[in-house]
């Protein structure tokens, strides 16, 4: 198992154990955390599963693919360490990984 906390936009912590294999996206919408969506069920073509991982942990994860960058070039408030949680798959390696999220979108 792999632990993980997603901390929102407000600063709020959700602390989530997932197995490993389980992408950071999965692991994230079976424990309601807000701010993950996944419309495309984790085929890196929406960006409703933009996150923010803390930069101490970027350089353990895998490379962004032509595919994720393109993803995000859509997404609201990019930043240097956006990535899409579709594509970070869990190991052992990023047991204890923080992630902060976005603002959630508000709809008029």
């Amino acid at each position: 198992m792999v632990e993980v906390t997603f901390i929102d936009a407000d600063g709020v912590p959700f602390a989530v154990t997932s197995p490993v294999g389980t992408t950071l996206m999965e692991a994230a919408i079976a424990s309601d955390v807000p701010s993950i969506v996944g419309f495309c069920g984790g085929q890196c073509a929406c960006g409703t599963c933009h996150c923010y991982p803390a930069p101490d942990w970027f350089s353990r994860l895998p490379s962004v693919t032509d595919n994720e960058e393109d993803t995000l070039k859509r997404v609201l408030e990019r930043r240097s360490v956006s990535r899409l949680a579709c594509q970070i798959r869990l190991d052992d390696r990023l047991d204890g990984l923080v992630v902060h999220l976005p603002p959630r979108q508000r709809t008029p």
